[in-house]
């Protein structure tokens, strides 16, 4: 860890999502070896990511949001409050806004602004819109721990990172396994796959620059972070996993995926 230290919070912020990058590609890849992921095992992997994520929200986000904003000689609980509500009203204006389709929506419904895009764009642009707050919650995490705040190391950041990363896997499978399912090659649909996690390198960059010029603004940075993954989860993820009456693999998989982070946050963090 002592090596890691001489690294600014925006190397360590790109260092981590590159991470999350990195297992989005490889998740994309699946596109090689299969031509469509049974539902099952796709529920299972949604619920997954959506039980990391929230316990993340809360373990690594808003619980040192919370902590920060009391040692700041604010009411601990206002900024947190405010920075979670504009997260998540933050990607409900993207989501109104943004045309973007979900993986398990044939072209019928999609969502945003009307376009004549095309199906693999609007698949991309989904996927990319939940990495927005993946990829600023690694940010801010590396940035609160660089400035030596309690509630935020090192070691919590990377957790995130990882958990993070490790519910990365099926969103690229979820981009890239229906675009060749559609009749696209498997290159192409790798490419798109594992095009939507780019986003995260370049959002956590900006969201440790932000914490380390603009320290006051770290407990509702860390908020912000949460309510918007929080959003993704709810709009997103759950009902996904959960579409039809057997919804087992995804509560299974949700809670193995909150079990992990959670250990993963309080051994490290």
């Amino acid at each position: 860890m002592e090596c890691l230290n001489q690294y600014s919070a925006t190397t360590l912020a790109l260092f981590g999502t590159m991470f999350t990058y990195f297992v989005t590609a490889c998740g994309a890849s699946l596109v090689f070896f299969f031509n469509h992921v049974k539902k099952e095992i796709l529920d299972l992997m949604l619920g997954f990511g959506a039980g990391v994520m929230i316990a993340a929200s809360f373990w690594s986000l808003l619980a040192p949001a919370i902590e920060i904003a009391g040692e700041n000689g604010n009411i601990n609980w206002f900024p947190p409050l405010i920075g979670f509500l504009v997260g998540a009203g933050f990607l409900l204006v993207i989501d109104v806004f943004l045309p973007h389709l979900h993986a398990d929506n044939e072209m019928k419904h999609p969502e945003g602004i009307k376009t004549g895009w095309h199906r693999s764009i609007l698949l991309v642009l989904a996927i990319t819109l939940h990495n927005i707050p993946e990829g600023l919650a690694i940010g801010v995490a590396f940035g609160a721990a660089k400035l030596g705040l309690e509630g935020a190391t090192l070691y919590s950041a990377i957790a995130l990172a990882i958990g993070i990363g490790l519910q990365n896997f099926p969103e690229g499978a979820a981009v890239s396994v229906p675009l060749r399912r559609d009749g696209l090659s498997r290159r192409k649909s790798f490419w798109y796959g594992q095009l939507s996690g780019i986003v995260e390198p370049i959002s956590g960059v900006i969201g440790a620059l932000l914490v380390m010029t603009m320290k006051n603004i770290l407990p509702y940075a860390l908020a912000f972070a949460a309510g918007a993954m929080i959003y993704v989860v709810v709009e997103e993820l759950i009902p996904t996993a959960s579409r039809d009456e057997k919804t087992d693999m995804c509560t299974m998989g949700f809670a193995a995926g909150f079990a992990l982070m959670m250990v993963l946050d309080i051994a490290f963090g």
